[in-house]
C-alpha cells in the first residue's frame, strides 16, 4: 500500500511539475504578442492610400483623398493631421492630389525620383525642406525609413509624368520626371507593390522575390491596364493577396473589379483577390 501510495505521489507530483512548467512557458510570452499591433492600410479611391505601421508612423500614397469617389474626402484630408511621409509615384493630378495641402499642414517628407521631386518644388509649390537625399531617390533604389521599420524600393511604371498648373488662364503641362511604383516593406510585417499608373510589363516577374504581400493594380484600362492586363501583371508578380485600385473615378476608367476578378478567375488566381472598398481600412 505505500509503494502504490509513493507511485500515486510522484505521478501527481510529475503532472504538477508539467501545468506549472506549461504556465510558466506562457507567462514567458511577451504579453503583447497576441495583441501585436498591426500594419492597417486605408483606400481614399483613385489611387490613394495610407499606410499606419506598427510603430504609428503613417505613409501617405498618391494622396488624392478629396476625390470624386470618396463621399467623405474632405473630412479625411482634415483628419490627416499627423503624416510621416508622403509617396508620389507620378505627377499627374489624380496622383499629386492633396501632397502640396498635406505636406505644409504636417511636415511630411516627400518620397518620390528626384527629378520629380524637383517638378514638385518648382511647379507645385512642395516644400522645398522636405525633400532630400534620404527620402529622393530613383529606381532600383532602395530608402530605408524609421531606423529600418520601413523600406520602399522604386521600380519601374509604364506611364507619362507632368504637372499641370495654371498660367494666364491656361493649363501648361511641364514634364515631371519618370513614373515609378514602389514596393513598401515593413520590418515583420507586408510587403506591399503599389503599381502607380501602368500597363504590365515582364519585368514584374522580378517582383516574386520580394515575396509581395498585397499588389495595389490598377485596373481602369484607358490610361492604364485595363483588367485582363492587369491579371497578366499578377501572375507575373504572384502576390499573396492583389487588391484593385484606379477605376471609376471618371467615366473614361471603364475597368471594374468585377472583370478583373473574372480575369483573375481565368488564370486560377481568384483565391488571390482582395475585395476593397473606398474608405475601409485592411489589418495586414
Amino acid at each position: 500500500m505505500k509503494k502504490l501510495l509513493a507511485r500515486v505521489f510522484a505521478v501527481l507530483l510529475c503532472c504538477t511539475s508539467l501545468v506549472a512548467a506549461a504556465q510558466n512557458a506562457s507567462s514567458s510570452v511577451p504579453p503583447q504578442v497576441a495583441g501585436t499591433p498591426k500594419t492597417q492600410l486605408t483606400w481614399y479611391g483613385q489611387a490613394a492610400f495610407r499606410l499606419v505601421t506598427p510603430s504609428g508612423k503613417v505613409i501617405l500614397i498618391d494622396p488624392w483623398i478629396t476625390n470624386p469617389v470618396n463621399p467623405k474626402g474632405k473630412e479625411d484630408l482634415a483628419d490627416l493631421k499627423k503624416v510621416d511621409l508622403i509617396l508620389i509615384s507620378h505627377g499627374h493630378s489624380d496622383h499629386l492630389g492633396d501632397a502640396v495641402e498635406i505636406a505644409k499642414r504636417t511636415k511630411a517628407k516627400l518620397v518620390t525620383t528626384m527629378d520629380q521631386a524637383q517638378a514638385y518644388i518648382r511647379y507645385a509649390g512642395f516644400p522645398a525642406e522636405q525633400v532630400g537625399y534620404d527620402s529622393a531617390g530613383n529606381v532600383g533604389g532602395t530608402l530605408s525609413f524609421f531606423d529600418g521599420e520601413v523600406k520602399v524600393t522604386f521600380v519601374n511604371a509604364v506611364h507619362g509624368s507632368s504637372v499641370t498648373v495654371k498660367e494666364k488662364s491656361a493649363d501648361v503641362a511641364y514634364p515631371a520626371g519618370n513614373p515609378i511604383g514602389f514596393v513598401i516593406a515593413v520590418r515583420s510585417g507586408p510587403t506591399i507593390y503599389h503599381t502607380g499608373d501602368t500597363d504590365v510589363f515582364t519585368d514584374m516577374q522580378l517582383l516574386r522575390s520580394m515575396k509581395v504581400t498585397l499588389m495595389l493594380a490598377c485596373i481602369g484600362d484607358h490610361f492604364t491596364m485595363g483588367p485582363e492586363r492587369a491579371a497578366e501583371a499578377v501572375a507575373l508578380v504572384q502576390p499573396a493577396k492583389v487588391a484593385a485600385m484606379h477605376y471609376g473615378t471618371f467615366p473614361v476608367l471603364t475597368g471594374t473589379p468585377a472583370q478583373f476578378a473574372a480575369a483573375l478567375k481565368g488564370k486560377d488566381l481568384l483565391l488571390k483577390y482582395q475585395p476593397l472598398q473606398i474608405r475601409e481600412t485592411l489589418d495586414l
